[in-house]
């Protein structure tokens, strides 16, 4: 996300860099998405007022995050009688048909961008009142990673995709797990699908009107070598129904989704596994709780240290939280930020040398397909409904279309994003300027993928007409953030910190850089599952 995305491109008359990379971006904004993190070190900075209270609480078990990781942990501890607190940094973001809960690409304001002054969308040159908003982006050295915030995580912001990879792309990215994947597949991948109650696009919608570039698409996609399919997804398609008869205000149909679904039907983990844990009465919700540090106190137990703050990041109380078991949730981002911080101030002794190491980003690459021969359309259905595998290429891969969320303006235009198995070779350290710490993602550790994506993409061109345009060289970012606290040598397989009883990583920094050439969600909860299972057995009345 660049400040600089007015430069024109030389790419045809009236076609600007800034509409490209605003409204490409966007529309492959939601395919990705993180669980809520420990606080915006790189945003504006949340302030205290000089008495702010100081408020001591005991719990027995905390969940730090909201979205895939945590809304399983939460929902799992609950169903097996442990009083759980979560703690989210964002608000929670109430929908239903025609809500006007989240901003649309028409009114971009400070709902997008989390406590920030300004727009962090490309192209949208905006300034606002900090706010506690749905996106943060997050800058590193290399990469922009872009990190959910709010109750249900990254599932608020994320188109749906509900990949499952195959046992062999599932160990070639997670090596040290492979020996999971017979019971992952039997149990937990069908649970998380049950749970988030997945589906493909049926016939009827995709045959509509709106979903022209959709079919498009899978057509090219065909004929370019790839093996298309259609993305399984967590969303009531009845909703959609009733927005091509007019019933709805248009969302899901003009895949104005970025920011959240207004009209509701998409099935995010807050009104899933998280909705599900808060009927059980043993789980408590705390939005608007900023962790800021982890620590073992004297006796073994864990203290957290967060602020309560406002929609505007002000801090209006903080809290020492001292619980038996925590549960890091925070997305790769978040929970890696937490642990760094973490060793290198002292705070927990003995953490692994692997804490802060085998970052990845899911090899995420956005292109915009520009002149196709077909019509796409100026206003495109989603979410990200269609796609392709390649099974030619050396690295498996995935390519998938997502619509754009803005008229197009005429141009024929559509988003085309890439993804696939990558070197986990980023890192992160400690920045005592900032007390934070910050990401190194070097262009090797996923330059194979990209050579090979960009060979597909121009594959897609030539099959259909036009000319691709990676938006990543001008400004790269993730939506798919993996690693940091890697299993087998940061975690054991069920997420527990190695050397430490009673705290745990449930969340996709445990996974090294990739999740088998598929979007993270699914085997991010899928595993959840499956380490939640063991924990219940085996901790809960023994550690915690």
């Amino acid at each position: 996300m660049s400040d600089n995305a007015s430069t024109p491109l030389e790419s045809g008359p009236g076609l600007t860099r800034r509409r490209i990379l605003g409204t490409v971006a966007l529309g492959a904004a939601a395919t990705g998405g993180l669980a809520a993190g420990p606080g915006s070190g790189r945003a504006r900075a949340a302030t205290a007022p000089a008495d702010a209270a100081v408020t001591e609480q005991r719990e027995r078990a905390v969940v730090i995050g909201s979205g895939f990781g945590g809304g399983v942990t939460a929902l799992r501890l609950a169903q097996a009688g442990v009083p759980t607190l979560v703690l989210e940094r964002g608000l929670r973001w109430p929908t239903g048909p025609n809500a006007t809960t989240f901003c649309r690409w028409a009114n971009i304001d400070n709902r997008s961008a989390w406590l920030t002054d300004h727009s962090t969308t490309p192209g949208v040159d905006k300034t606002w009142t900090p706010y506690t908003g749905v996106i943060e982006s997050l800058p590193g050295d290399g990469i922009t990673v872009n990190c959910g915030a709010g109750v249900g995580g990254g599932s608020l912001v994320y188109h749906g995709m509900t990949l499952q990879p195959t046992s062999q792309n599932f160990a070639a990215s997670i090596p040290e797990a492979a020996s999971l994947y017979r019971d992952l597949n039997r149990w937990a991948y069908p649970t998380v699908a049950t749970m988030l109650g997945v589906s493909t696009v049926p016939n009827d919608v995709l045959n509509a009107d709106q979903y022209r570039s959709s079919r498009l698409f899978l057509d090219v996609a065909a004929n370019s070598g790839l093996e298309p399919f259609r993305v399984p997804l967590p969303v009531d398609w009845s909703y959609v129904r009733g927005e091509l008869t007019g019933q709805y205000e248009p969302t899901y149909t003009t895949s104005d989704i970025v920011f959240g679904v207004n009209n509701g039907g998409k099935h995010s983990i807050d009104v899933t596994y998280l909705a599900s844990a808060e009927a059980t009465g043993r789980v408590r919700v705390s939005p608007l709780h900023v962790v800021r540090d982890v620590q073992m106190d004297p006796d073994g137990r864990w203290v957290l240290s967060v602020d309560r703050i406002d929609t505007g990041g002000t801090v209006q109380e903080r809290k020492r939280i001292t619980a038996d078991a925590v549960f890091l949730n925070a997305g790769s981002a978040g929970t890696t930020r937490l642990l760094v911080k973490a060793r290198a101030k002292g705070l927990v002794p003995d953490l692994p040398d692997a804490i802060g190491t085998k970052w990845g980003n899911n090899g995420d690459r956005i292109y915009a397909w520009v002149g196709m021969n077909g019509d796409p359309g100026t206003r495109q259905g989603g979410p990200a409904c269609v796609g392709g595998r390649d099974t030619q290429g050396p690295i498996p891969a995935t390519i998938i279309h997502a619509g754009a969320p803005a008229d197009t303006g005429g141009v024929k235009l559509m988003t085309v994003v890439g993804f696939g198995i990558v070197d986990a070779a980023g890192t992160w350290a400690y920045d005592p300027n900032t007390d934070d710490a910050r990401l190194t993602w070097p262009a090797t550790g996923d330059a194979a993928l990209q050579t090979q994506i960009a060979a597909r993409m121009q594959a897609i061109a030539a099959a259909g007409g036009g000319m691709m345009i990676d938006t990543n060289a001008q400004a790269n970012s993730t939506w798919h953030a993996l690693g940091g606290v890697p299993m087998g040598s940061a975690v054991d397989l069920y997420g527990r910190i190695i050397g430490h009883k009673g705290l745990y990583v449930l969340d996709g920094s445990r996974i090294p850089g990739s999740t088998g050439a598929c979007n993270p969600s699914m085997t991010i909860a899928a595993l959840a599952e499956h380490s939640m299972s063991t924990i219940i057995r085996e901790d809960v009345g023994r550690v915690f």
